[in-house]
């Protein structure tokens, strides 16, 4: 099954905490995975896109946090929580389900919500979200991100080749490759030997070279275009390289890296973009926001 929303999992937690004992995110996460919701080890190790934290793991923590919120359950530390004296009497009742909706009807989350809420607000519809706080702000930020992948790619196919050399090597010297602009500068774009384009330090003391091939292809890149790459090296006795495209690589050119002693990294546009973005080539930064939450040892300090 899916990893359930974390509104579905308010009330099997609620159950959970049933038992008068403290209970701890870890625990309920990891006996609500195997014996209510029966996920497969792969959808319990599922993350977040910011890698942090598994996705089950954080839908658990904000239905805890909800059921908090409305006075059903009581932190008692990090991430530690038991049931309350409301929570006893709800669990009573047998409710069929308790999400958003349902713990509205209590004075404590009609109060957390008008906190949450922005003043000028107009609620119209009920409208009960499936996703985390968390999972919102992912969701917008992969979403920005995708979008600038899409426009640096569309800039990239359309600026002239001595200026794609210049972005590869800032690129390349902002990952720690190349030693100073300068030296990579005169590597790149020099050779023009058998399909190699530019050769880079691998270190700033220049220990190991990388070969490098870098074209603003609009087609597939196929085996043949890495194979024949792969064999200049051989006139160099190298063993590293590096082809960069704005396009994209076949699937027998990916194949055809992973079974030769060479290590030929091969980078398609989606990934060169990215690379931009991480190491700020081409990219201006327009806003910044942190997200903090509770640091709950500052208050336990005596």
């Amino acid at each position: 099954m899916v990893v359930p929303d974390f509104q579905t999992i308010m009330l099997p937690l609620l159950k959970v905490a049933g038992d008068e004992k403290e209970h701890t995110i870890t625990s309920a996460s990891d006996f609500l995975a195997e014996n209510i919701f029966h996920l497969s080890e792969e959808e319990r190790k599922e993350f977040l896109p910011s890698g942090i934290q598994s996705r089950f793991k954080n839908r658990v923590g904000w239905a805890r946090t909800y059921l908090a919120k409305a006075g059903l359950l009581k932190i008692t530390g990090r991430g530690k929580f038991c049931i309350t004296e409301t929570g006893r009497k709800i669990i009573k009742e047998n409710p069929g389900s308790i999400n958003i909706e349902y713990l509205s009807r209590f004075p404590e989350f009609q109060e957390f919500k008008k906190l949450s809420k922005p003043e000028k607000e107009e609620r119209t519809t009920v409208q009960l979200p499936l996703q985390t706080p968390e999972e919102s702000l992912e969701y917008i930020y992969n979403g920005l991100r995708h979008q600038l992948i899409a426009d640096i790619l569309d800039h990239v196919k359309k600026c002239d080749p001595s200026f794609f050399e210049k972005l590869v090597v800032k690129l390349l010297v902002s990952m720690g490759y190349g030693g100073s602009l300068k030296d990579a500068g005169e590597a790149v774009g020099q050779s023009g030997d058998g399909g190699i384009d530019g050769i880079i330090k691998e270190d700033k003391l220049g220990l190991d070279v990388v070969f490098i091939q870098a074209k603003r292809w609009e087609a597939v890149v196929g085996r043949p275009v890495v194979q024949a790459f792969s064999g200049s090296l051989d006139g160099h006795r190298a063993k590293k390289g590096v082809v960069i495209t704005t396009s994209q690589f076949s699937k027998e050119a990916k194949d055809f890296v992973t079974r030769i002693e060479k290590k030929i990294v091969l980078i398609d546009g989606q990934q060169l973009a990215q690379l931009m973005i991480d190491h700020n080539i081409g990219v201006t930064e327009v806003s910044t926001y942190t997200v903090k939450k509770l640091d709950l040892d500052y208050f336990e300090e005596t």
